[in-house]
């Protein structure tokens, strides 16, 4: 995140077409791409007829400009400007086989310029590309609309849904997560398979929690790294009345992280609790937990592996900090209603104004107050939001998951925590879905709509077995 995006371009063309609407189409694209600040990767009019492709000569030029660039290249997308030749268009991403999303743009014809010189049948030629790709197996995405103007509102819009989609597809393949500690033992929901998350790219490594604990004993109050972190955190959020002890532990807490993550060249994590790290540290992970998510590198709790890769996902879909809550309570009497709550590492992006540290309620019954400071305690803003939910069926032996959007509310709440009222219509049928299939009490949430791009990415370029709540 944080890149500029690139895009592969193929520019469609049939040759008893108008040849100048393949010229004027393909730099309609280009300057579609760089007004959205996305870089376009396309044959020259040097190279090729219009810096298009017809023929499977120039399906070859265009799949080695693509293999010179695929470092780059996050999707790609093919643009007709008239009917255009499926054979070479297909046969281009066919020899550059770069494996990232598809995107196809058809321009509409004028109803006033349909004669020869000016007729471009793209709707046609549309569903003729579409009907080459299925039969190569190159999966592809479609605009919302079936012909539109690479200059037009609904293109800009699907523009940035596709590099979202891209975002997401990129980031999840090879990436890397961290798994610190071992499953709390009263937490079987976190169960998950290895072994399926690997098939799809994605690796954890471990971190045993004694090995925590022990850099943590051998690290000096005055350590670069330790007093770096102590200064973020209290810069981060109001300690309120949080001991100076305390802060010192968090930060030594969050240096060790921080230092085994960049030397395993990992992306993102999740962290044990319940109450190894508070029995035998005195404190809660919470702060430096919602430091890591506010900038864009999700830490779960519980060892909720994929939870953090929901996190991730809407993460890479908005490029905006995700949160990890529980669907913990109902509100009220109304059926779409309920309360999201954790006792929290929310990001403090989630929260309302007055936001600060404090101890966490439920586990200082367990350990004490003295050993449980460092939750985030506040109210999760209003807002428009997007919540997913990753999961590994180990007897399908494939990963599943549930995307959708709702929002967060102004209704009071009266709580601890991280918790906030979400509204999400048909609610009960969701509620219904999560438990007919068996899906953790944990949920992604992001103040973004981006459920669309998750589930593209997810179900079309992933293969993942995914539900869409509507």
């Amino acid at each position: 995140m944080g890149r500029q995006m690139t895009m592969g371009v193929v520019v469609g063309n049939r040759g008893f077409f108008p040849g100048h609407l393949a010229t004027s189409g393909r730099l309609e694209m280009i300057a579609a791409l760089e007004a959205a600040g996305i870089k376009a990767i396309v044959l020259t009019p040097e190279e090729t007829a219009h810096g298009a492709v017809e023929t499977y000569e120039d399906a070859k030029k265009c799949a080695a400009l693509f293999k010179k660039h695929a470092s780059e290249i996050d999707g790609i997308i093919i643009t007709l400007p008239n009917f255009g030749e499926e054979r070479g268009l297909a046969d281009a991403l066919r020899l550059a086989n770069l494996q990232v999303p598809v995107l196809i743009q058809a321009t509409p014809d004028h109803a006033g310029k349909m004669g020869i010189a000016f007729r471009r049948d793209s709707f046609c030629g549309k569903m003729s590309i579409c009907n080459n790709l299925k039969q190569y197996g190159i999966p592809y995405s479609l605009t919302t609309l079936h012909t539109e103007a690479p200059d037009s509102t609904e293109f800009k819009s699907d523009l940035q849904w596709f590099a979202a989609v891209c975002r997401i597809v990129r980031g999840l393949r090879n990436v890397r997560f961290g798994a610190i500690g071992a499953r709390p033992t009263a937490f079987n929901t976190v169960r998950y398979s290895e072994k399926l998350l690997e098939r799809s790219g994605i690796t954890v490594e471990t971190l045993d929690l004694s090995e925590v604990m022990g850099r943590i004993e051998k690290s000096k109050d005055n350590d670069d790294a330790v007093q770096a972190k102590l200064a973020a955190i209290k810069k981060y959020i109001p300690i309120g009345d949080t001991p100076e002890a305390a802060l010192m532990k968090m930060a030594k807490l969050g240096a060790v992280i921080d230092g085994w993550m960049a030397a395993s060249e990992l992306t993102v994590s999740a962290v044990q609790c319940w109450t190894s790290i508070e029995e035998y540290l005195g404190i809660v992970p919470c702060t430096v937990m919602s430091m890591m998510s506010e900038q864009l590198i999700p830490s779960a709790c519980e060892v909720d592996i994929l939870g953090t890769l929901s996190m991730y996902a809407l993460t890479l879909a908005s490029e905006t900090p995700s949160a990890l809550l529980d669907w913990n309570n109902n509100y009220g009497d109304n059926p779409d209603k309920a309360v999201c709550f954790h006792c929290s590492n929310l990001p403090k992006h989630f929260f309302r104004e007055g936001v600060k540290m404090d101890y966490q309620l439920i586990i200082a019954g367990t350990v004490g107050k003295e050993n449980a400071h460092g939750t985030l305690d506040g109210t999760v803003k209003a807002g428009d939001m997007s919540f997913a939910r990753f999961s590994t069926d180990d007897f399908q032996g494939q990963i599943t998951g549930y995307v959708g959007q709702g929002r967060f509310t102004d209704d009071p709440l009266q709580t601890f925590g991280g918790a906030g009222v979400v509204e999400i219509p048909h609610m009960q049928k969701l509620l219904r879905y999560i438990c007919e299939n068996g899906f953790e009490h944990h949920v992604a949430a992001n103040f973004a709509s981006v459920a669309g791009p998750v589930y593209e990415a997810a179900n079309n370029y992933l293969g993942w077995k995914m539900h869409r709540h509507e």
